[in-house]
């Protein structure tokens, strides 16, 4: 059997051998070869060897990639190998500074070592049961989640989209039980409100019912009919709100207190309040997406707090688990008691794996010190971009909360982007495309957000002239 390049040059555990830099190479430099000394020669000759296996081994990957996965992703041909900290290296060793953290999933960055032994510790003792009995993970995690927010129950999921979806169907039953109806007679079931109401540049995820509720036409056309019962609200539009949300036809109302995918757009505490007293007045819940802002992303352990307004429910996800798969829903007691067994479930949901990692992740962001530390770190990423961009014509605003960060341009971020990737700076964008987005690790330091406000200040004014 033919051994390919990707078999020969990695280990089981994944860690880079015949790709890492030679010891005291600065990764990404090139390479230069000294006739003159034979020790210098033979090193540049090992130099050209590992580049030159880097290089299949990268082309091996991304060959195979297109012939085994499918192409629902436009990805550069880089292969990343391992991480510690803010920073990935690829398979040539080249070093890059992560500000986009999975898409803000890694809060504690790659390779936290609290992390990695929760997860171990777990993996060898009891990795998953199904939901038909108790384990002590779970348990754990859902109080700890409920003795520090608003809500008074956790139902798990496995990501951010599986949450929404979960929050949909408990929104709607909730509506039937508060009409008087029975809610498995199907001949009265639409006797009720069952509207959802979501904003535009909202994002709830890709499958059928958070789709609906998500603004993107390219993510829900090629789709159609999705989930039918949503109405569409400009977002940060209170009159348009109130027009939309109707007692006796809405069911819940779907807000990101910071919009991410949609461009890095802070909701006012005006507009926050505004909907929880119309949902409260419409009988409607109100539910948060705090998906990609929820567990410190802004400075405060949950995103609404910087409102002072609560919702019915909650929907969290990403940085949860510190990388591994989960989602939760976090829930008042009057939305929970509607819900019967059997109305819902999940085979994966709060397995004892990562709901012991998620403890984990879960007290360490939780510290008070900790989220302090997020948010002096944000208003210097703020503070460093505006005066690093200072002056570009295409710059339009630096914003965000804490390590939740946007740079509206006036023309496509794309360029920018990539630029900044070749540079050793991930960054990801947002919005109609206009926008670089950056949500690095929350352990990142304040000497690696001064490097990346240099790197894209001076790119800036390369690619952006």
């Amino acid at each position: 059997m033919q051994t390919s390049v990707a078999t020969q040059g990695f280990s089981l555990r994944g860690a880079p051998v015949q790709c890492a830099p030679r010891t005291g190479a600065r990764a990404g430099s090139r390479l230069r070869v000294h006739t003159a000394a034979p020790r210098a020669t033979a090193a540049a000759e090992k130099d050209t060897e590992t580049g030159t296996f880097a290089a299949e081994f990268t082309k091996e990957i991304v060959d195979e990639e297109k012939k085994y996965i499918l192409q629902t992703y436009v990805r550069p041909d880089i292969v990343f190998t391992h991480g510690e900290g803010a920073r990935m290296y690829d398979a040539f060793g080249k070093e890059y500074l992560d500000f986009a953290a999975g898409i803000a999933v890694n809060a504690l960055g790659h390779g936290d070592a609290r992390w990695l032994e929760a997860v171990t510790e777990q993996a060898a003792v009891l990795s998953h049961v199904s939901n038909l009995f108790h384990t002590v993970p779970q348990v754990k995690l859902a109080k700890r989640l409920v003795e520090n927010s608003f809500a008074d129950r956790c139902f798990y999921a496995n990501t951010g989209t599986e949450a929404n979806e979960a929050a949909i169907k408990f929104a709607r039953k909730y509506a039937k039980v508060q009409a008087g109806l029975d809610p498995y007679n199907a001949e009265t079931a639409l006797n009720c409100a069952t509207e959802i109401v979501s904003f535009t540049g909202s994002f709830h995820g890709r499958t059928m019912g958070a789709l609906a509720l998500t603004y993107k036409d390219q993510y829900r056309t090629p789709f159609a009919p999705v989930m039918p019962g949503n109405v569409m609200v400009p977002y940060m539009d209170l009159e348009a709100a109130a027009q939309a949300i109707q007692k006796g036809k809405t069911a819940a109302v779907f807000v990101e207190p910071i919009q991410g995918e949609g461009g890095i757009n802070p909701a006012s505490v005006e507009f926050m309040r505004g909907l929880r007293k119309l949902c409260d007045e419409a009988g409607a819940l109100l539910v948060f997406d705090e998906v990609q802002v929820g567990l410190g992303r802004t400075g405060k352990l949950w995103g609404h707090q910087h409102h002072g307004v609560e919702p019915d429910m909650m929907t969290l996800a990403k940085p949860l688990a510190g990388g591994l798969p989960i989602g939760a829903v976090l829930l008042k007691e009057h939305v929970a008691t509607v819900m019967a067994p059997g109305d819902h479930g999940s085979t994966f949901a709060g397995n004892p794996l990562v709901c012991h990692a998620a403890c984990t992740v879960f007290d360490i962001i939780a510290e008070p010190e900790f989220l302090a530390s997020v948010e002096r770190k944000g208003k210097l990423l703020r503070s460093g971009l505006r005066a690093a961009l200072a002056g570009n014509p295409h710059v339009k605003e630096v914003r965000g909360l804490g390590l939740i960060c946007g740079i509206q341009l006036d023309v496509m971020a794309g360029p920018l982007v990539t630029a900044a990737r070749d540079r050793g700076l991930i960054v990801i964008t947002a919005g109609k495309g206009d926008i670089v987005r950056l949500v690095p690790p929350l352990i990142v330091s304040e000497e690696e957000i001064e490097q990346c406000c240099q790197v894209l200040g001076a790119l800036a004014k390369e690619v952006l002239a």
